[in-house]
C-alpha cells in the first residue's frame, strides 16, 4: 500500500472528536476504494457498500430509522457485529440521492459510527437538486500519487527521510533526479505506478493509460446530457492533452469551432470530475491572490503520465536529460503543478500564476503559492539569477523576501538583488522537493 499521505490524513480524521462523515473526492481510478479498504483494517468492524449494486442501493430506499438500518447493512455485507468501532464505507454514493441525504443523520443520530463516502461526479448532483447535507459532512481530496508515494511504491523507502532534509539531498541528487524524471514520464495513477513497480517496464503501461482514457471518454454521458455539451467534452478529452501547461483560449479551443460559452461549460464539468483545472492568473503580490477570471488560463490535467501518453510525447520526455527541455518546458510546468496540489488535501485548493497588471507587459511567474498569509512566487526555470526577470518584477512589487525557483540542479539558497536594489532570498529547489515546499518555507 503506497497511498501513505492520504492514510495520514484519514488517521487525523479518525482521531478528531468533532469529525463528521467524510466525502472523498477525486477522479475515477485515483485509488479511493483501495485506500479506504486499507484504512478499514484499523477498525473492528469494516462495512463496505457499493451503490452501483442495486441490492446495496435499495437499503437506503427503506423508510426505517437509521439505527434499524445498521443491522441490515451488516447482513448485506455478510458480517456479524463485533465489539468495538465501526467504519462504514459507501462507495459510488452518487447513485443514491437518499444515501447522500442520510449522511447528515449519521452525523446527528449515530456520531460514534465512522462514515466515509466516495463517488465520481458527486458535485454534479447539486445540479439536479439532491438534498445535500451542507455543514454535516467533511471533504477530502484524493489525487494521483505524489513523488513521495511513488518512491514508496517502487521500493525506494530509504530515500523518504532524505527528502525531509533539503541540505542532505545534495548527496543523493543524481539518483533522485533520475527517479523524478521516471515519475514525470509515468505519472501517479495508482494502477500505472503499481505495474511499473512490478515490471519496471514503461511500454507495458500503455494499455493502462488507454483503458483510463477510454473510461473517461465513456463517462461523458454521465458528465452531461443533451447533444452539444457531450460533443464538446469528447473533443476536449481528445485534443486537450496537447495543451497541458499552456495558456488557452476558450472560444475556438484547440482549433475547434466551439464558442467560449460551450467550451467553458464543458471545462467546468470536467473540473468537477477533477480531471483538469483551468489555472487563472492573479495580478496580486499580497494576499488575497484574487484570480483574474477574464484573463487566459493555463490548462493543467490531473496526471502527467496521462498527458505524456495522450499527447504522444513519451519518447521526447524519455529522451530528455533535463525535463526542462522536454516539450518546450510544458511537461515541467505540468508536473510542478501536480506536485503543488499534493501539498494539501483540500478539495477547494486552486493553483494560480502571476502576471504584471500593466498593458503590454509580458512579465509572468509560472506559479504562486499562498502560505501563512504570504504569496510566494515560483518560477520553473534554469539559468542565471539575473535572467529571472519576471520573478524580479514580482519581488519589486511585493513585501515578500523569499522567492522560489524549481529546477533540475541541487538545492541551494542564493542572496539576490533586483535592478532597483530589492534584496531577497532565492530558494532553488530541485523538482523532487516541490512536494516538501511547505515544510521548507516553514523552516526559512
Amino acid at each position: 500500500m503506497f497511498k501513505r499521505d492520504i492514510l495520514v490524513h484519514l488517521e487525523s480524521w479518525k482521531a478528531d472528536t468533532h469529525r463528521k462523515p467524510l466525502i472523498l473526492r477525486g477522479a475515477r481510478q485515483v485509488g479511493k476504494t483501495t485506500v479506504v479498504n486499507e484504512f478499514g483494517k484499523q477498525f473492528d468492524n469494516y462495512l463496505s457498500l457499493n451503490l452501483e449494486k442495486k441490492e446495496a442501493s435499495a437499503l437506503f430506499e427503506l423508510t426505517i430509522p437509521l439505527k434499524d438500518l445498521m443491522p441490515l447493512i451488516f447482513a448485506h455485507c455478510g458480517k456479524i457485529r463485533k465489539e468495538g468501532n465501526i467504519l462504514l464505507f459507501i462507495d459510488e454514493i452518487q447513485n443514491s440521492a437518499k444515501a447522500i441525504a442520510l449522511l447528515r443523520y449519521f452525523y446527528e443520530e449515530l456520531p460514534d459510527i465512522y462514515v466515509i463516502a466516495a463517488g465520481s461526479l458527486l458535485e454534479n448532483l447539486i445540479d439536479v437538486r439532491v438534498s445535500f447535507p451542507v455543514g454535516r459532512v467533511q471533504y477530502m481530496a484524493l489525487r494521483p500519487c505524489s513523488f513521495r508515494e511513488f518512491l514508496g511504491a517502487i521500493g525506494e523507502n530509504a530515500l523518504l527521510p532524505v527528502l525531509d532534509k533539503p541540505e542532505v539531498t545534495i548527496a543523493f541528487h543524481e539518483r533522485l533526479i533520475v527517479l523524478f524524471n521516471i515519475y514525470t514520464l509515468i505519472g501517479g495513477m495508482p494502477e500505472a505506478v503499481q505495474l511499473y513497480a512490478e515490471r519496471r517496464d514503461i511500454l507495458s503501461l500503455e494499455s493502462i493509460y488507454e483503458t483510463l482514457l477510454q473510461g473517461y471518454r465513456d463517462d461523458v454521458e454521465k458528465y452531461a446530457q443533451g447533444k452539444q455539451l457531450p460533443e464538446v467534452i469528447r473533443f476536449i478529452l481528445k485534443e486537450g492533452w496537447h495543451k497541458a501547461g499552456q495558456a488557452v483560449t476558450l472560444g475556438g479551443f484547440a482549433g475547434s469551432s466551439y464558442n467560449a460559452r460551450e467550451v467553458g461549460e464543458a471545462f467546468r464539468l470536467l473540473e468537477k470530475a477533477m480531471l483538469l483545472e483551468l489555472v487563472y492568473p492573479t495580478t496580486s503580490t499580497e494576499v488575497p491572490a484574487t484570480p483574474e477570471m477574464k484573463r487566459m488560463p493555463k490548462l493543467i490535467w490531473l496526471d502527467t503520465g496521462l498527458v505524456n501518453y495522450a499527447a504522444q510525447v513519451q519518447k521526447e520526455v524519455l529522451g530528455a536529460k533535463d525535463i526542462m527541455d522536454a516539450w518546450r518546458g510544458m511537461v515541467a510546468e505540468q508536473v510542478v503543478a501536480q506536485e503543488l496540489l499534493t501539498l494539501t488535501d483540500k478539495v477547494s485548493q486552486k493553483r494560480s500564476f502571476w502576471i504584471r497588471n500593466k498593458s503590454g507587459s509580458n512579465a509572468e511567474v509560472d506559479f504562486v503559492w499562498v502560505q501563512n498569509s504570504m504569496i510566494y512566487p515560483i518560477e520553473v526555470k534554469s539559468g542565471h539569477n539575473a535572467h529571472l526577470r519576471s520573478l524580479h518584477s514580482f519581488m519589486e512589487r511585493s513585501s515578500q523576501t523569499v522567492a522560489v525557483r524549481v529546477w533540475s540542479q541541487s538545492y541551494s539558497v542564493d542572496e539576490v538583488r533586483t535592478v532597483n536594489g530589492k534584496e531577497f532570498k532565492l530558494l532553488n529547489i530541485p523538482f523532487y522537493l516541490v512536494g516538501k515546499l511547505d515544510a521548507i518555507l516553514r523552516q526559512l
